[in-house]
């Protein structure tokens, strides 16, 4: 807690929020507790930075200008740019919030905060008094369901929780999990303490190691730079991490423009090498002060050049050390040992000096050094043979050392097959395998005093004190994480875990097989004390394996109160909660204490703890399964061995999370807080976007023109709900049971169950998907296609289903609407919807409607377009206004056998179906797809796909449903959207050929026409209506109904078919001459019945009107009136 809240820690702990909120509605009791983590260097070192600035600077500081200090620091920029964790390539924790501010004054004051104000931070006490109530102000503007009473900060300064930890640990060392000695850990010499996980600037997860240190000795006659070392034993020292190709070395390498140091050991020999090495080996008992480097010579590379050397289990006598330009100072010791019969980089490089005269002579070096030279025969490699390394070289076509992309690769080739496929080729060694030996090979140079064991990290590790990190040999209190049997426990804990993605599954099975000690003390920054050595602190990783259990009684000990001073609910003092009374609470078989605290009070702590635990859910970044989440295991299982149930049930990782596609950050201005995401677009609107930015380990990404677009669509929802409960008498009722009613109520119920499945999985963007977005859709659709208007209890029932699949990522919302329907209670007490039957068939035969519609809209399109490349006096072709369309109910003959033979093939070979060439010979065998065989094998193709995405059912010989029947209920709805007059449909077997062979099952052809028409006037007499005189065609066949259809598309405040009365003058020539009366508007008109049917006169342009077997003329005006 050195910060406000940002939005990658909200998107963590959302994952958690919607699965409570979900798992409420369920009808479960749910404990989402929360707590706040000081523990470790962060606050402190902030503290001690501000402390320092003040000291050097005054109060309020003056820093010195940005030239100056670029002057002075000059000489420093080269380090500085490698200062950056390289394997991650992206800000820690701690850059991350620093901005682009150096000094932590200023780092302050960019939190809006006055010079008052900022000298107070240099006390860390005062931070565990301020950020932890802005985080949980910032967490409950976004209506976190959290139950704040039992909300805490770690370290000593809460006694209780101090408390717990102490019995944690003392229960630890009780059971042999903790041991102390010396160890090798990543280190801070500035901090002078071992530097964990969440000490680190850059480096989380960076580990010790191994190398084996070859001593190369200095012979007679030592070079010039050498000599006034005269007596004593010279080794240039190179670390390996293949100590089984020494049998092959020709030569050693040194970079000519590297500095080096010659330094004494603690036994008196010299060791060359980097200062950066050297400086590691001091901390691993390498010299005689620990962390002091005796250095005794200063030297350049090339000043080195040409020194004989005597090598461990080479079969040269003598080698030199030779110039080599690509050494790199930040790995290993900058001297490295040449075996160019493995090493593509080693034998590109003695190549090139055997080959270059003037390379030679350059640095100095005599024919005598390399030419003799050849590569040693130690290692065969099947498929590479004995000199593994020449032969990539010449396989690869690499000419030099400055191939470095072809280097690159032929070391990927041959590294990783050698050592698992490898076999020694040595006397001593010969058949066995290179992994078998190599330790073996190790341990023997280690005992002859040939080689020694060194580490160093395995990438740069930075400290959050701006340290570069090395690795030490450490007394230490440390959690034997590698110990058998805990291991063992762990995984066994991990079989039975969720981890809901098998990738984090992996990465816990990985970090339990790697895994082994854990330092678990430090001596600076804020914790809790080890209770038998108070001279350690508890580090940051380990004071926080099992708080889940303190969640559960914090609330009856601290009273709400964060520090936990405040008045305990059960007049509990943190002083009497001893080992005996955590034991009491904690186990189930311990004895009651020997304590003053009355049974009752113990026995109510206990019963909270039995009650909520296991921990059923925990959620955290993925970068924390090596660590954190895998010591979580570990400690569950240590403190509860015997009581599997008390073990984690799932633990749920996500990936970093980016914003509007980038990295956050400061410093570039792409970052936002907590309170600022909720003040830019509310708390749902924010939630909404958090369920939207992904659901998986992958890094996810927060983008600000969805949550923009969210808002938007909440809005409209909104707004919509409104507008259905102030028209709900106007909505249609009575039975619910037209074709689009029962579309609509199969598709609500499947979006239940589809959401329900994704909140179960934990998979937020998947549920908002199929309980929101396409959720909507289904009712925009139902909207389009309900001509006779949507269903009253199907849209209160949508309202009221969708609110509740909504309720968990955007509860304020939802609260609203349920309040805006007239429910008496909070949408927090209802519960999960219940999904009715589901017809499949039925969602299928919808969908197929719109794919119909879509492809007669594309057609009708085509239709209109002018004819393409072609010079035609041709006018554009006039709107149809009729449409025929052709269902089949088989597939023409060659496509019928086509599906024949791939439905056997997909029966046969259990759902698969073969490759296209088996397909093709054999449908080129059949006599009846001769003259079709251009057209069979797209077909195939397109088969295939859709078998892909629609299963099985695409080669079924008929359709599940009836194409005609689905079309006909919505011939209405085609009609309107296409704005024809009349569509029919028939059946493919009444058409011509060509039509045949054009159409199939689920893929309707379509005939367009223009029929003509004779045009007349249709009057509205009523006064201030809105509804005006038009001109429309009246079409040969028309009914009353198809009229007033037509009248509807062109006046669109006409939503009744019911509501229209057509009426025809009894005297068509002088009625509409007539001036209308007021109240008078039916006089002289008679009503057109349901049954009349029009007859066009095209020669006359007269329109008239049989109803009853009796034809009327009407002139050329038709009245309507709208009730």
């Amino acid at each position: 807690m050195n910060g406000r809240l940002h939005l990658g820690h909200t998107f963590s702990l959302s994952k958690c929020e919607f699965a409570v909120g979900y798992q409420r509605l369920k009808g479960k009791s749910c404990l989402f507790p929360f707590g706040l983590h000081c523990t470790g260097m962060p606050i402190k070192a902030c503290a001690d930075k501000l402390k320092r600035e003040m000291e050097l600077y005054g109060c309020p500081p003056e820093f010195p200008d940005e030239e100056e200090e670029e002057e002075e620091n000059s000489g420093k920029k080269e380090e500085e740019i490698i200062i950056k964790d390289k394997a991650k390539g992206k800000k820690s924790k701690a850059a991350a919030k620093t901005g682009s501010s150096k000094y932590q004054w200023g780092i302050m004051k960019s939190l809006g905060l006055s010079d008052e104000e900022v000298v107070s931070f240099s006390e860390a006490e005062h931070w565990l008094d301020y950020f932890p109530p802005l985080a949980v102000q910032d967490l409950k503007s976004m209506g976190l369901k959290v139950d704040w009473r039992r909300s805490f900060i770690t370290t000593n300064v809460n006694p209780y929780y101090d408390s717990f930890v102490r019995w944690q640990f003392l229960t630890l060392k009780e059971r042999n999990k903790i041991k102390f000695g010396k160890r090798y850990t990543i280190y801070s010499p500035k901090d002078g303490q071992p530097c964990m996980d969440h000490d680190r600037q850059t480096g989380e997860g960076v580990g010790p190691q191994e190398y084996t240190l070859i001593k190369m000795k200095v012979l007679d006659p030592y070079p010039a730079k050498l000599s006034g070392l005269r007596g004593k034993n010279i080794f240039l020292v190179a670390a390996t991490l293949r100590p089984e190709t020494m049998f092959g070395q020709t030569n050693c390498w040194l970079r000519p423009d590297m500095k080096y140091i010659g330094f004494e050991t603690r036994n008196g020999d010299i060791f060359i090498c980097t200062q950066r090495a050297a400086r590691n080996m001091s901390y691993q008992g390498f010299t005689k002060d620990n962390g002091v480097v005796p250095v005794v010579k200063e030297l350049m590379g090339e000043e080195i050049l040409g020194a004989a050397l005597s090598a461990p289990f080479t079969t040269y006598k003598v080698i030199y050390a030779l110039p080599m330009l690509t050494i790199k100072e930040d790995k290993g010791t900058g001297v490295v040992t040449s075996v160019p019969s493995d090493s593509p980089d080693d034998f590109a490089a003695l190549r090139d000096l055997k080959k270059k005269q003037a390379l030679r002579l350059k640095y100095g070096i005599r024919d005598e050094m390399v030419l003799p030279f050849e590569p040693v025969p130690i290692i065969e490699i099947p498929g590479y043979g004995s000199l593994c390394a020449p032969f990539v070289c010449d396989e690869l076509k690499i000419q030099s050392q400055n191939d470095r992309e072809k280097l690159a690769e032929a070391k990927e080739r041959v590294y990783l097959k050698g050592f698992y496929e490898g076999v020694m080729l040595v006397d001593e060694f010969k058949g066995q395998k290179v992994q078998d030996v190599k330790k073996c090979i190790q341990k023997l140079m280690v005992d002859k005093n040939e080689a020694m064991i060194y580490m160093e990290p395995e990438k740069q590790v930075m400290s959050r004190s701006a340290d570069e990190c090395v690795v030490a040999l450490c007394d230490q209190w440390y959690l034997d994480y590698g110990e058998a049997n805990w291991k063992k426990q762990a995984s066994e804990c991990l079989n039975h875990l969720e981890t809901f993605c098998e990738e984090t599954r992996r990465n816990f099975e990985a970090t339990l097989g790697w895994l082994q000690e854990h330092a678990c003390s430090r001596t600076y920054g804020l914790g809790t004390r080890l209770p038998w050595d108070e001279q350690w602190l508890i580090e940051s990783l380990s004071d926080s394996t099992i708080y889940m259990a303190y969640y559960t009684v914090a609330h009856l000990l601290q009273g709400g109160n964060l520090r936990g001073q405040g008045e305990s609910p059960l007049g509990i003092r943190a002083h009497q909660m001893s080992k005996e009374v955590w034991d009491y609470i904690f186990f189930k078989a311990a004895p009651f204490p020997k304590t003053e605290i009355p049974k009752e009070k113990l026995d109510k702590l206990k019963e909270e703890f039995e009650f909520w635990y296991p921990v059923d859910l925990r959620v955290s970044g993925k970068d924390l399964v090596p660590n954190h989440l895998s010591y979580y295991l570990y400690n569950h299982v240590a403190m509860w061995p015997g009581q599997r149930e008390k073990w984690p049930v799932a633990v749920r990782a996500n990936g970093h999370l980016l914003l509007n596609s980038e990295k956050m950050s400061k410093s570039t201005g792409n970052f936002l807080t907590l309170t600022q995401a909720v003040d830019k677009f509310s708390a749902d609107g924010m939630r909404l976007a958090l369920a939207d930015a992904g659901d998986t380990v992958e890094d996810a990404n927060f983008v600000e023109a969805m949550a923009d677009a969210g808002i938007l669509r909440l809005y409209t929802w909104v707004e919509w709900v409104k507008e259905m409960i102030a028209n709900r008498d106007s909505l249609r009722s009575g039975p619910a049971n037209t074709f689009n009613d029962r579309v609509f109520a199969s598709e609500m119920n499947a979006g239940i169950m589809k959401t329900e499945q994704n909140y179960e999985k934990m998979m937020f963007k998947e549920a908002l998907k199929t309980g929101f977005f396409e959720f909507q859709a289904a009712k925009d659709k139902y909207r389009e296609l309900a001509i006779e208007g949507m269903h009253r209890e199907l849209v209160f029932q949508f309202i009221e289903v969708q609110t509740l699949l909504l309720a968990p990522i955007c509860p304020h919302l939802c609260e609203h609407i349920w309040s805006l329907l007239g429910k008496p209670d909070s949408i927090m007490r209802a519960s999960w919807p219940a999904a009715g039957p589901v017809d499949e068939v039925l969602i299928r035969s919808s969908q197929y409607l719109m794919e119909a519609a879509h492809d007669l809209r594309l057609r009708l399109k085509s239709y209109m377009a002018p004819v393409k490349g072609k010079k035609s006096t041709k006018e554009p072709a006039q709107k149809p206004s009729h449409c025929t369309i052709y269902v089949a109910k088989n597939y023409p003959p060659w496509q019928h056998t086509t599906l024949s033979v791939l439905r056997k093939h997909f029966q046969v070979s259990g759902g698969q179906l073969p490759d296209n060439k088996v397909i093709a010979s054999e449908l080129n065998t059949l006599p009846e797809l001769k003259k079709y065989m251009k057209k069979v094998m797209p077909f195939v193709a397109m088969v295939k796909e859709n078998l892909e995405k629609n299963g099985s059912r695409v080669l079924d010989l008929e359709l599940e449903f009836d194409e005609r029947a689905v079309l006909m209920e919505n011939i209405v709805y085609l009609t309107n959207s296409l704005e024809l007059d009349h569509i029919e449909v028939k059946f493919a077997s009444e058409a011509e050929d060509k039509i045949k062979e054009d159409c199939c099952p689920g893929k309707p052809f379509s005939v367009f026409r223009t029929e003509p028409g004779v045009s007349v006037f249709l009057v509205n007499p009523q006064p201030s209506n809105g509804h005006f005189s038009t001109k429309m065609d009246i079409r040969q066949g028309d009914n009353r109904e198809t009229v007033i259809r037509r009248l509807m598309k062109m006046d669109r405040g006409i939503k009744d078919l019911s509501k229209v009365k057509l009426m025809r003058f009894d005297d068509p020539v002088l009625g509409p001459r007539r001036v209308p009366v007021l109240g008078k508007e039916e006089v002289g008109k008679t009503p057109i019945l349901e049954q009349a049917i029009f007859h066009i006169d095209l020669a006359q342009r007269h329109v008239r009107v049989t109803e009853n077997g009796l034809t009327r003329d009407i002139g050329d005006t038709i009245v309507y009136l709208v009730h």
